[in-house]
């Protein structure tokens, strides 16, 4: 090759290498926030492919925190639930409390779109009175009248998971679920194993007109979400409680604390919660995949 030529796509090589370098610099900035919270973050995420999105190279490498190692990149694919982990971030108030309406706007545009599920914060004229609070752990339900403890499970490893909660010695705040086993559906299954009980005794406008409003509860879907891990459950309201002297503002069943990581007591975390919109009753009830 003419040593003119070799000069001039070397002057180029050299001009678009500074051009990356300054793109590479410009996205590192930019997000600088994420990074540093992905980082604080390390050992409840799996993340370290991240680092792949930005097509990281030597470079700038030592302006990026180590973390992001590029030696993991290949090691396994980025989990969507991290950014969904970081959008909530952004969006929720630093307190456990209920939502205003723009937040509850931006929580119901984020969880929508994440799972592509239509969640409101107000369904038909009614709302609770959070959306975003503490959740506590409730005992299983009966399902049927005669229904126990040992006929409960469908199986002896579910039995042993969650056979150790026991049985409300109450019937939730709808009865039955079914009129007896013979009659009992999947659905009322499902129904009874992903319940939550909420507030629904503080809904604003529930005292005046209670039959109405049970009505609409009874078994209405909510998706329910921990935002520190980016789990998600499909739920049915199926109990109202808890008493709002115990600082808790809903209940999950053994299965839906199970699925969502949650515990009661001092370690007890929030959750977030929202009506589904499914007039056709096509979501189902159960843990929501990304």
């Amino acid at each position: 090759m003419p040593k003119d030529k070799s000069i001039h796509y070397q002057k180029l090589l050299d001009k678009w290498t500074k051009k990356h370098e300054g793109l590479q610099r410009e996205i590192f900035e930019k997000h600088k926030d994420a990074f540093e919270w992905l980082e604080n973050n390390s050992k409840q995420l799996a993340v370290g492919s991240i680092a792949g999105i930005f097509m990281l190279t030597n470079p700038i490498v030592p302006q990026i925190p180590a973390f992001f190692s590029t030696s993991t990149v290949q090691e396994e694919p980025v989990d969507k639930r991290v950014f969904l982990i970081y959008d909530l971030k952004n969006v929720l108030p630093p307190d456990v409390r209920p939502l205003t309406r723009d937040e509850e706007a931006s929580v119901s545009e984020v969880l929508s779109r994440t799972f592509g599920i239509k969640t409101v914060g107000e369904l038909s004229g009614k709302r609770l009175n959070s959306q975003y609070g503490y959740i506590g752990q409730e005992q299983h339900l009966a399902r049927f009248p005669g229904d126990n403890m040992l006929s409960h499970f469908d199986n002896p490893e579910e039995a042993y998971d969650f056979g150790k909660h026991g049985m409300a010695p109450g019937l939730g705040a709808f009865r039955y679920f079914a009129n007896s086993r013979s009659e009992m559906t999947a659905e009322d299954s499902q129904r009874e194993k992903y319940y939550i009980a909420v507030q629904t005794f503080l809904s604003p406008g529930f005292s005046e007109n209670v039959k109405e409003y049970m009505e609409f509860y009874k078994y209405r879907k909510m998706l329910v979400v921990n935002p520190q891990n980016g789990k998600a459950v499909v739920a049915d309201i199926a109990d109202s409680g808890p008493a709002a002297w115990t600082n808790k503002q809903l209940g999950g069943s053994p299965e839906v604390m199970r699925y969502l990581e949650r515990v009661d007591g001092r370690q007890k975390g929030p959750v977030i919660y929202l009506f589904i919109d499914d007039p056709e009753n096509k979501v189902p009830l159960g843990p929501v995949s990304l």
